[in-house]
């Protein structure tokens, strides 16, 4: 004899309930380092996500979005902000300079400045289309080969020539950690930098540590598969 499969919380459900997790999360965590949990912002990341998930955040009261890639927000924010219009979107994948253009269109925060050539651009195309997008600094704090973003110790002289040559808004920093080290001792750092430039905004944290980098400082933490569940298989 078989039995009816008990129903299965639906999409919306699904994505409400982990959303509210994670603000639970992100609240427990800043309490218990003395900081209001309203100084934490939740990025929710939906890098190669379905629409119908992004719009289950959408009516479960999410309005921050990361999106990696510039073409793959262009394919499915513009269609989004329609109907929410209070959608803030955080580009938190690297910029080339060919697509300055549509990121400054599309994007209102680019969380990955990481070299003069980007930041003489972003410049350049926020005064043509009229735009002032936030920007963060991506600071390489493992000094990975690999990896896209301004050592630690080139990034007050870097973010003082955005400023001082360019004309860049520069808000604050942001970092990735390398995947086999201790996060913590890279949030010390981020936040550190932060501090001692007076940039108020701390990029940092995903799925897997973003309690530890909000009781560092994160003022901003980056999430996907916490909230929206294991990214798509590549097709």
């Amino acid at each position: 004899m078989t039995f009816p499969e008990a129903n299965p919380l639906s999409q919306t459900d699904d994505i409400a309930a982990k959303l509210s997790s994670v603000r639970q999360a992100i609240a427990d965590a800043a309490r218990s380092a003395g900081r209001d949990p309203a100084g934490v912002t939740l990025v929710a990341v939906g890098k190669v996500q379905p629409v119908e998930k992004l719009e289950a955040a959408l009516e479960a009261g999410q309005r921050v979005f990361g999106e990696n890639r510039v073409q793959e927000a262009k394919a499915k924010f513009p269609a989004l902000r329609e109907r929410y219009p209070d959608i803030e979107l955080h580009l938190i994948g690297p910029l080339q300079t060919n697509k300055v253009k549509d990121a400054v269109a599309l994007f209102d925060v680019i969380e990955t400045v990481d070299r003069p050539k980007l930041a003489q651009a972003l410049a350049e195309e926020m005064a043509k289309q009229n735009r002032t997008l936030r920007c963060y600094v991506e600071v390489n704090t493992g000094a990975e080969p690999q990896k896209a973003g301004i050592l630690p110790q080139d990034v007050p002289a870097f973010v003082e020539s955005c400023r001082a040559e360019y004309g860049l808004p520069i808000a604050g920093l942001m970092c990735i950690p390398p995947a086999d080290e201790e996060p913590a001792l890279h949030f010390a750092l981020l936040a550190d930098l932060a501090r001692r430039l007076g940039l108020d905004v701390i990029s940092m944290g995903m799925s897997g540590d973003f309690e530890t980098a909000v009781r560092f400082g994160a003022t901003h933490v980056r999430v996907g598969t916490a909230i929206f569940g294991a990214r798509p298989p590549k097709e």
